[in-house]
């Protein structure tokens, strides 16, 4: 009776909404680890570890000459971050907390800002992995060039929003079916170790191993980014509108199916897993 009813206009509206899914964003990265750097230390260390190893089995495997002519450890590197930025964007997504969390008591939060923060936390400290790997590379062994770096930096923001359609469809099916979801996830972000082709080029493939990995949008990303960042490579079994229009569909179910399982939320759910 007391209370003052206001009517907020869009840009309001707008700015508060933004003010939540920056603190979401927030909280999502540092549940990583209460410290931020240290969050992103931890990043840092596991990209490191698998340019690593990569690395060293094409020397061992005496297989770089099955690379593009140029720089081989960025020939790596841009499989690498481009496979960890879908992969890492489809586990922090799939785990969002959902309609019956806890969280979703308090006013102001709702299952899109823990999506948005989510997708938004893994992206960021994807980047800037990515940006302090590259410049330490840059400085202190060899300088880098990258040819067209606008359009290769494009196919990891859609390899970005490929592993959030993933991620959607994973947590819209995780209420009705979470054991499920549990082995789906894990047996598709271990796939893409092989399926994501970031050890081969889709140009030296035969066309009956290419039929077994052009479904995947990330094989395409990873193709097409290989091509704006060597200037000897020029890509034509891969195109980034499928990898576009794949991941648009796989966003618009996951919508749809998300706003349905809201409406049919129930703290049960929760209390049984």
């Amino acid at each position: 009776m007391f209370q003052q009813s206001t009517n907020p206009s869009a840009i309001s509206s707008a700015l508060s909404m933004f003010e939540v899914v920056f603190h979401s964003v927030v909280r999502s990265v540092r549940s990583k680890h209460s410290n931020a750097f240290m969050a992103l230390g931890l990043n840092l260390m596991q990209t490191l570890l698998m340019v690593l190893a990569f690395y060293l089995m094409f020397s061992v495997l005496n297989l770089k000459g099955s690379a593009v002519r140029g720089d081989f450890l960025l020939y790596v590197m841009s499989g690498i971050f481009l496979f960890i930025t879908h992969t890492k964007t489809v586990s922090a997504v799939a785990g969002a907390e959902g309609p019956s969390s806890p969280m979703m008591q308090h006013a102001p939060m709702n299952t899109m800002v823990a999506i948005l923060s989510a997708a938004i936390g893994s992206l960021y400290i994807q980047v800037m992995s990515l940006f302090l790997i590259l410049f330490v590379y840059h400085v202190a062994f060899t300088p880098l060039h990258i040819e067209q770096p606008i359009p290769a930096f494009g196919m990891l923001l859609l390899s970005w929003i490929a592993g959030v359609g993933v991620g959607l469809i994973l947590l819209v099916l995780k209420p009705w079916a979470p054991n499920f979801v549990g082995i789906a996830s894990t047996v598709y972000q271990r796939a893409n170790m092989i399926a994501s082709g970031k050890m081969f080029l889709a140009n030296t493939m035969p066309s009956f191993m290419l039929s077994m990995f052009d479904w995947n949008p990330l094989f395409h990303c990873i193709d097409q980014a290989r091509g704006y960042i060597f200037i000897n490579y020029n890509p034509h079994f891969s195109n980034w509108e499928y990898a576009a229009w794949v991941a648009l569909v796989l966003i618009i179910i996951g919508l749809m199916g998300e706003f349905y399982t809201r409406r049919h939320a129930s703290l049960s759910w929760s209390a049984g897993r």
